[in-house]
C-alpha cells in the first residue's frame, strides 16, 4: 500500500481484508443506509459540526471527535479510511475526516480517492447492513493540535507576508457575493481576510470516467505557483468551515507543501466577529503569497 495519503478502491478491499481497518462513511445517514461500503460506520458529524477557534471551541472539537473516533472503533492500531460520496460533491467532507484525525494525532488514516463513486466504479460491493463497532480507547498526541490555527495566529498571518493565506471557496464567496455556501446571508459579513490569496477547491481536481480525482503532484504545483506558494511556503487555509481547506490540504500535502496549517473556524468565526478586519467587493489585483 502506498504511504500517501489517498487510497484506491483496491488497495482498501486487500487492506480491509487484514481486518486492522475502520472505514468511516461521512455522508448523511439516508445515503449511508442506501448503501456503503461492508463495514463502514457512518459518522457524518465530521462534516456537520462548526467549530469555534477559541481555547473553550477546540477543546469541544478535540474531546467530541476523540470519542467519535473512538466510537468507532480506533484505538491507534487501526488504519482510518474515510470517504464520501465523491471528491467533488461532499465539499471535502472525507478530508475534514482525515484532517480532524491528523489533529488529533492519530497515526492511521487515509482518504478514498474518488470515494463511493470511485468505490462503485470499480465494481466493489455495497450493502446497507449497519456495523456494530466495539468501543476503543482513542488516542490523541496534544502535539498534533498546532496544524490548527486560530483566530490569534491567522491575524498575526495576515501581517506577515511570507504566509499564503490561501481562501479556497468558491468564487461567490471570495468576491464578497455570497457569505457561505448554507445561503448568501447565513454569516453577517460577506468578504475575504486581507491580503489573502484565492484558488478555488475545484482547481485541485479533474475529472476522470471514475468522477473527480486530485491532480498530479506537478499540476497542483502549477495551480500553486499561480498565486505565489511553492513547496517552501508556508501555508494558511480557510473556507467557511474547514471541509474544503481540508480538501485543498490533502491536495498541497500529497504535492509536497511542507508546511500547511487550517484555519478551522475559517469563514464562519470570522466573520461574526465585528472587530476583525476584511476585504469586500470584486479584488482590485491578484496578489501572490510572496
Amino acid at each position: 500500500m502506498s504511504d500517501t495519503v489517498l487510497i484506491s478502491p483496491d488497495e482498501l478491499s486487500s487492506l480491509a481484508a487484514s481486518g486492522k481497518t475502520v472505514v468511516i462513511d461521512t455522508r448523511d445517514p439516508k445515503s449511508y443506509a442506501a448503501g456503503h461500503i461492508p463495514g463502514a460506520v457512518n459518522l457524518h458529524e465530521i462534516f456537520t459540526y462548526l467549530a469555534t477557534s477559541t481555547p473553550e471551541g477546540m477543546s469541544e472539537l478535540f474531546s467530541k471527535f476523540a470519542k467519535a473516533f473512538g466510537d468507532a472503533g480506533l484505538s491507534g492500531e487501526e488504519t482510518a479510511v474515510i470517504y464520501e460520496q465523491s471528491m467533488a460533491s461532499g465539499f471535502g467532507q472525507s478530508c475534514r475526516g482525515y484532517f480532524l484525525l491528523q489533529a488529533l494525532g492519530y497515526p492511521k488514516a487515509k482518504v478514498l480517492h474518488g470515494g463511493l463513486a470511485a468505490w462503485t466504479a470499480a465494481g466493489k460491493p455495497v450493502t446497507t447492513v449497519a456495523p456494530t463497532p466495539v468501543a476503543k480507547s482513542f488516542p490523541v498526541d496534544k502535539a498534533a493540535a498546532l496544524l490548527v490555527a486560530d483566530k490569534e495566529a491567522m491575524k498575526a498571518a495576515i501581517a506577515n507576508p511570507a504566509i499564503a493565506k490561501l481562501d479556497v471557496r468558491d468564487v461567490d464567496e471570495w468576491i464578497g457575493e455570497s457569505s457561505s455556501p448554507y445561503g448568501k446571508d447565513f454569516c453577517p459579513r460577506k468578504g475575504r481576510l486581507p491580503n489573502a490569496v484565492w484558488i478555488e477547491w475545484y482547481r485541485m481536481m479533474k475529472p476522470t470516467p471514475a468522477g473527480q480525482m486530485f491532480k498530479s503532484r506537478a499540476e497542483i504545483l502549477a495551480e500553486c505557483a499561480t498565486v505565489g506558494i511553492t513547496p517552501d511556503t508556508p501555508v494558511m487555509l480557510y473556507c467557511f468551515k474547514g471541509a474544503r481547506a481540508s480538501n485543498t490540504f490533502v491536495a498541497l500535502k500529497e504535492a509536497g507543501i511542507k508546511d500547511v496549517k487550517i484555519y478551522f473556524g475559517s469563514w464562519n468565526e470570522w466573520s461574526r466577529d465585528p472587530s476583525l478586519p476584511i476585504e469586500s467587493g470584486a479584488p482590485v489585483a491578484m496578489k501572490t503569497a510572496a
